[in-house]
């Protein structure tokens, strides 16, 4: 498949999308943040100063997702009709975050997916700094897309 991200002097553009067929279009991804037991039952017990570390989580990612064209230069902005964060953990040391995106137009919402789970595990990654400094972000990936030309998307290898 071409890249289409280039215009004829080989500069980086942003792709023309008028001619695409609007279409109702879903994208979810995930990452995971992974912290010492003790930070996660922190998490869990409502107990890091900051305040609810969930709560302010989903807001970021929410607000990420919305604003995701301001952060990715060749990212059209457009117009969100549901976002849907959800958060679960393994009993131990890992924290997962999935965001859903939906939208009905011209192109995916893959990016403001992506975008809100990245944003999530940074507001998680702020909040709980002062209990634990060495938590790791990641991996972070697309899980699934649906609509549009390219058709959909679905990850065989979710748990990693």
């Amino acid at each position: 498949m071409p890249l289409t991200h280039f215009n004829e002097q080989g500069r980086a553009r942003m792709v023309d999308i008028s001619d695409k067929q609007e279409t109702s279009r879903v994208a979810t991804a995930r990452t995971t943040v992974t912290m010492q037991p003790s930070t996660l039952e922190l998490i869990k017990e409502g107990r890091i100063g900051k305040g609810d570390v969930l709560a302010v989580s989903q807001v970021a990612a929410v607000m990420a997702a919305k604003k995701t064209s301001d952060w990715i230069p060749m990212c059209h902005p457009l117009s969100l009709t549901g976002v849907d964060v959800r958060f679960s953990d393994n009993g131990m040391n890992e924290l997962y975050i999935e965001a859903s995106v939906r939208t009905k137009g011209l192109t995916g919402v893959e990016m403001e997916a992506l975008t809100a789970v990245s944003a999530a595990a940074l507001t998680v990654y702020d909040m709980c700094k002062a209990a634990e400094k060495g938590m790791i972000i990641g991996p972070t990936l697309l899980v699934s897309k649906t609509g549009g030309k390219s058709g959909d998307f679905h990850r065989n290898d979710t748990d990693s």
